[in-house]
């Protein structure tokens, strides 16, 4: 959600805070700021807006302090001005701190700390929590116990960061169902972060912090505690990524990049994971599991957005290939009603950061119910990956650009590996085995073929970039990839879009087909395809404006739809692979046509760390 980061060690820290607040600047971007100890007290600048106006601001008043911790803010309580962004201080000023999540009972600590004589300035939770480090603090104390006695006391989820000019040279840290890790850094550098692209350009080695954790950084290393008092030992782990994979590398935006990293990504993902000569798959984190799996009567898939999107593929998918009777939840409205949970049922948790709180909670759920978890997730170290009983990295290396793509075609191609693997053990042929096998191996190719179009998609979207709605049709693996299209093309461009099931359409949305309306059709040569070329026929019968998107010459549709996207042929259950990239193309050139901010699109945050 909001963006975490920490410096102590013998450099000036103003750099490399606010190096790795550009790296963070994906998780929010409402306001950003810094608190910096400079020796004689806590100096605390913050701005609303872009990361650029703090530099600004910090460039007109250099410091030459060697420890503080920085911010940047997607706004949950408060709107987004300067009162509201972080750090928040203690009334005088000798406390700062950082904080992402959200309180739940701030209201009531906020009344009692009001009673207790304490001014309020802003209209975030998080001031609560620096108000209470401050009443808690005795005399004599390290600041890290004044920390865990207001946190003691507080409800919610949070990731925070806190200095004080009476403890200096420290960073006291912890996280409850919010992201944070340490950095650990040479020639003592300590570092913190609320994920790796923070601490990446100072150190590969991390230490991800658990739930109720918290640590002390100074020059000389780290401690870590748990709430409840005891010192706990939670080991260091290398990133295997470098710094190219968050830079732009000459392309124009991350989203771009992105896309464009598709065949690669998906090559990522299937490495080392598929058997040819065997016809079916090897995944070493489900590997050990064979006894769980074979138990497994049906899969409750959760997820949120995107991801969601990639669980109705692979319910689709895993119910064809496997037979095994698959449902697909909103994580976020999973746990809050009843649903019933049968003996033999696996919990399936999708997530690009595995860090997304509704998710994370329907886990705890189904935990709570008895049942196995799995996790298919691109963050190595991430909360799910380390919560579920085991599970499939995506290896799609990180993903900036807040509209998700090249993790959303990876967890289709993961999921396709997960069905290859439970159908080869469930009745699949060797023979089917080796066909899905083959297909796959071909699909970094099909996609460097299809990421020809951009050319062609981009003077498409010169023709369509000022229409105020378009609707998307698919039918049977292509409805998620509607709704996938529909949801790209909202996030980045602003335009409002709907992805329906195609034969839905004449129950209610064929009422706004109009010439003013665009309509995206996915047509690939399939088994429904003929019913979909009679869907077609009812939205031009009605002058709607046809985009298709097909897999073949498409002679049937010639002269029926006003523009085709030909992408090569596949299986039915590879093919959402590619025909969502057209899409993703597609939604990009119209958001930059329309001066949208593609990477960073308004009241949209990467993760999703709250409820």
């Amino acid at each position: 959600m909001c963006g975490i980061v920490g410096y102590v060690g013998p450099r000036e820290a103003t750099p490399i805070l606010l190096a790795g607040l550009k790296r963070l600047e994906y998780r929010g971007y409402d306001s950003a700021g810094v608190a910096l100890l400079n020796g004689n007290g806590v100096e605390v600048t913050k701005r609303p807006g872009k990361i650029r106006v703090l530099e600004e601001a910090i460039d007109a008043a250099p410091s030459s302090a060697t420890c503080g911790i920085a911010h940047t803010r997607w706004a949950t309580h408060g709107e987004p001005n300067e009162p509201n962004a972080h750090p928040h201080t203690s009334p005088d000023g000798d406390i700062a701190l950082v904080h992402n999540g959200i309180i739940e009972n701030s209201d009531v600590l906020k009344a009692q700390l009001i009673s207790e004589g304490y001014d309020f300035r802003s209209d975030t939770d998080t001031e609560v929590v620096v108000h209470l480090i401050d009443y808690l603090w005795q005399d004599g104390e390290p600041l890290e116990e004044a920390v865990a006695a207001a946190l003691r006391q507080i409800e919610g989820a949070y990731g925070i960061a806190v200095v004080s000019s009476r403890d200096p040279n420290k960073i006291v840290v912890a996280r409850h169902g919010s992201p944070l890790l340490i950095g650990v850094g040479q020639d003592g550098e300590m570092l913190a972060g609320s994920d790796a692209a923070a601490v990446i350009e100072r150190t590969r080695d991390v230490v991800y912090l658990d739930d109720g954790d918290y640590a002390v950084l100074t020059p000389d290393g780290y401690r870590t505690y748990h709430l409840e008092g005891h010192e706990v030992d939670r080991g260091v782990h290398e990133v295997t990524w470098d710094l190219d994979s968050i830079e732009k590398g000459g392309y124009e935006h991350f989203m771009l990049k992105e896309i464009f990293e598709q065949p690669s990504s998906i090559a990522d993902v299937m490495r080392g994971r598929l058997l040819e000569d065997d016809g079916d798959a090897r995944l070493g984190g489900i590997q050990a599991h064979q006894f769980d799996l074979g138990r497994v009567q049906r899969i409750v898939i959760t997820a949120c957005g995107t991801s969601w999107h990639a669980g109705l593929v692979g319910e689709y998918m895993l119910e064809d290939l496997a037979g095994i009777p698959v449902s697909v939840e909103y994580a976020s409205e999973f746990r809050y009603r009843n649903p019933v949970l049968e003996d033999g049922t696996l919990a399936l948790a999708i997530s690009q950061s595995g860090e997304t709180a509704d998710t994370l909670a329907a886990l705890k759920e189904a935990e709570q119910r008895g049942l196995k978890t799995m996790g298919i997730v691109n963050a190595v170290g991430s909360t799910i990956a380390r919560q579920t009983d085991f599970g499939v990295y995506l290896h799609a290396g990180p993903e900036i650009g807040v509209a998700s793509t090249k993790a959303f075609t990876s967890q289709l191609v993961a999921l396709a590996l997960v069905t290859l693997y439970l159908g080869r053990r469930r009745g699949m042929s060797a023979v089917q085995g080796h066909e899905i096998v083959q297909h796959l191996q071909a699909l970094p190719g099909q996609i460097e073929e299809v990421l020809k179009l951009n050319d062609e998609l981009e003077d498409l979207a010169r023709s369509y970039k000022d229409a105020q709605n378009f609707l998307y049709l698919g039918r049977g693996y292509q409805f998620p990839v509607a709704l996938e299209g529909a949801l790209k093309l909202k996030e980045v461009s602003y335009i409002h879009a709907e992805g329906y099931p195609a034969a839905e359409m004449k129950h209610g949305p064929i009422a706004l087909i109009d010439e003013d309306m665009p309509v995206v059709v996915l047509a690939p040569r399939d088994p429904i395809y003929q019913k979909v070329v009679s869907n077609i026929e009812e939205v031009k019968a009605r002058a709607g404006r046809i985009i298709a998107v097909v897999s073949d010459d498409a002679p049937e549709l010639q002269g029926k739809v006003d523009h085709m996207i030909k992408v090569p042929h596949t299986l039915p259950h590879l093919l959402p692979v590619l025909t969502t990239i057209p899409l993703q193309l597609l939604a990009y050139h119209v958001a930059v046509m329309r001066g949208a901010d593609v990477d960073q699109p308004r009241n949209l945050a990467k993760s999703v760390t709250v409820e």
